[in-house]
């Protein structure tokens, strides 16, 4: 009889092992009380007298379903997120908090919402790095207290109106052809001051002028089919005139 009773108590004793993996932790309470955390590793618990409550402190991670939310500038867009977060303190996260994971959920989800509605739609496209930033601080201030840290939130995708691509699109499109004619102006200004550079000097020296259309000719020239007309200046016919006359006087009469 004294053996069963000794089998028993033994078997009593060895029914509070326990071993908890190396990422986890066990909260034990004793008559309902917190007394500890145990873990990872072995440990031992006095049975029927205190009970556990394992949890998992890795880093998790969260897809928050798709928001349908309306910008500052009155647009309605669509947005999904993805979000990382573990839990610090493990007492707070079980005895602070009902259901740590979905009040975190919900916490993301709302502050997701409203931090879109603070910013136009250009914003929540040009900056999203900011507005991951600012996201993760709010939520990760809110959870804080319940022993969850916030690792990382970000924008995952964000949905707007066919509507509102299109007009986008034009958008972009008379950007890129306003920057073409700009660029085109700019270079045509940068050309007429080369040209005037150019005309400047070639005045001061008529034999660059002279030179500069003997190139132009024979440039012209190189098109078999085309049909050029030169121009002679005038200081060239008058010389060739008082020539000829000179001539026409030192002849003999007969």
């Amino acid at each position: 009889m004294s053996l069963y009773i000794v089998l028993i108590v033994v078997a009593i004793l060895l029914s509070g092992i326990r071993v908890a993996q190396e990422y986890e932790r066990a909260l034990v309470f004793r008559l309902g009380r917190f007394t500890g955390l145990r873990g990872p590793g072995l440990y031992w618990i006095i049975p029927f007298i205190e009970r556990q409550q394992t949890i998992d402190v890795r880093t998790k991670t969260v897809d928050l379903e798709q928001q349908e939310t309306i910008t500052k500038d009155s647009v309605t867009i669509k947005v999904n997120a993805v979000l990382w977060f573990r839990v610090v303190n493990p007492a707070d996260a079980i005895i602070k908090v009902a259901n740590f994971n979905q009040a975190v959920y919900q916490l993301s989800v709302t502050a997701l919402r409203n931090i879109i509605g603070q910013h136009q739609l250009d914003e929540v496209l040009r900056e999203r790095a900011a507005i991951n930033l600012a996201l993760m601080k709010i939520v990760d201030a809110a959870t804080e207290n319940w022993g969850v840290k916030i690792e990382l939130v970000e924008i995952k995708d964000v949905e707007i109106p066919e509507s509102m691509q299109r007009a986008m699109a034009r958008e972009a499109e008379a950007i890129r052809e306003k920057r073409a004619r700009i660029i085109k102006a700019e270079a045509e200004l940068e050309a007429s001051i080369k040209l005037t550079q150019g005309a400047l000097e070639m005045e001061k020296s008529p034999i660059a002028l002279e030179l500069r259309r003997m190139q132009m000719l024979s440039e012209i020239g190189i098109d078999n089919n085309t049909t050029t007309v030169v121009l002679i200046p005038s200081e060239f016919t008058n010389a060739a005139k008082s020539f000829t006359q000179m001539v026409q006087q030192a002849k003999p009469t007969e």
